[in-house]
């Protein structure tokens, strides 16, 4: 999201308690050189309110997190406290504030109540969680909803919207226990990933698709009254990019220059409970702010690969890369009839 802006020429504040991977995307693709950066903790409600205060942004991007499903088995109250907390915190340095303001309040597809549907949740359907992560985004639903109807009237200047995806794949992941990053890790070191779930199937789509969606939605919270507290969700077509994991790992291996290992991926038992399938629903995205997916699964591929596969070749600033994918993703939207890509 902060590549993307800054090649649209905004100015980016960015606040965020740590960099939480090493490698990581912020540092390879020298992030903090090209931002106000600022270290702060969503928990700090204080040092917060006076960041959006002395900055006042025209728009706000609330994706913090603790966004990892097995770190929140090892610390469930950091979870809770960041995913819950953390969006309250922000709700509230905003109250009070009275400039005009569109946010972008990110949760997840794991705020929905995993019944193992074959269909896709939609945005009225039932929130909950069985395990921490799930259940610290579906109460961070209800502080948002809460907050909402409370505080923010069309008088007070601030517009909300909220918007959900989930599945989401790209270069720059080095997140732990994450499918993506685990892959190239594993392959570089010249040893086949260890998996729990190979049969679990997910609608992936590439990291662009869902930014895409939240740029769309901040400018329709600007321009239009309309749009103050509706939720979206943003993925992929159903059929078209809906695959077990193992398939997603073998078509990445494909892409992969060195093909040293017998078989790409190894399978282990797992030691904390996964949705088995859970799919979204996006077509009010589509009705509403004429959003829909520009990549195929195959492009999401592509792309995904050729990052890694430039990284580990060079180890250098990959911010020219980066801002070629999103140019090239870009020209797909707009080829395809994307609105955000300029067809209005």
């Amino acid at each position: 999201m902060t590549a993307w802006l800054l090649k649209l020429g905004a100015i980016v504040i960015g606040y965020s308690r740590d960099v939480p991977t090493t490698p990581s995307f912020y540092q390879v693709n020298g992030i903090e050189k090209r931002i106000i950066d600022i270290k702060g903790d969503v928990n700090n409600s204080s040092k917060l309110k006076t960041v959006i205060y002395e900055y006042s942004p025209d728009y706000i991007f609330h994706l913090a997190a603790q966004a990892i499903v097995s770190k929140s088995y090892v610390d469930p109250l950091d979870t809770i406290t960041t995913n819950i907390l953390g969006t309250a915190n922000l709700l509230d340095a905003l109250r009070d504030y009275k400039k005009n303001t569109s946010v972008v309040m990110v949760t997840s597809d794991k705020s929905y109540k995993n019944k193992e549907w074959t269909w896709g949740y939609r945005e009225n359907d039932e929130f909950g969680g069985s395990d921490i992560y799930s259940g610290s985004k579906s109460g961070a639903e209800m502080i948002i909803n809460s907050y909402l109807k409370s505080f923010f009237n069309l008088a007070t200047g601030v517009k909300i919207g909220v918007a959900r995806a989930g599945n989401v794949i790209g270069g720059g992941d080095w997140s732990l226990d994450r499918i993506v990053p685990d892959c190239f890790r594993s392959w570089h070191s010249g040893k086949p990933l260890r998996i729990r779930s190979p049969e679990a199937t997910r609608p992936w789509q590439h990291v662009l698709e869902p930014l895409s969606g939240y740029l769309t939605l901040a400018i329709k919270l600007a321009k239009e009254e309309d749009f103050h507290g509706e939720d979206f969700n943003f993925g992929p077509s159903f059929n078209s990019s809906s695959f077990p994991v193992k398939r997603l790992i073998a078509d990445l291996y494909k892409q992969w220059p060195t093909k040293i290992l017998d078989t790409p991926f190894t399978i282990e038992g797992g030691s904390f409970k996964e949705a088995g399938l859970l799919k979204l629903n996006c077509d009010k995205a589509l009705h509403l702010l004429d959003w829909f997916p520009a990549c195929t699964y195959e492009e999401t591929i592509s792309m995904v690969a050729d990052w890694y596969h430039n990284f580990y070749q060079s180890s250098g600033d990959m911010m020219e890369l980066t801002n070629a994918q999103i140019e090239f993703y870009e020209k797909l939207g707009f080829n395809r009839g994307c609105v955000w890509a300029g067809n209005e």
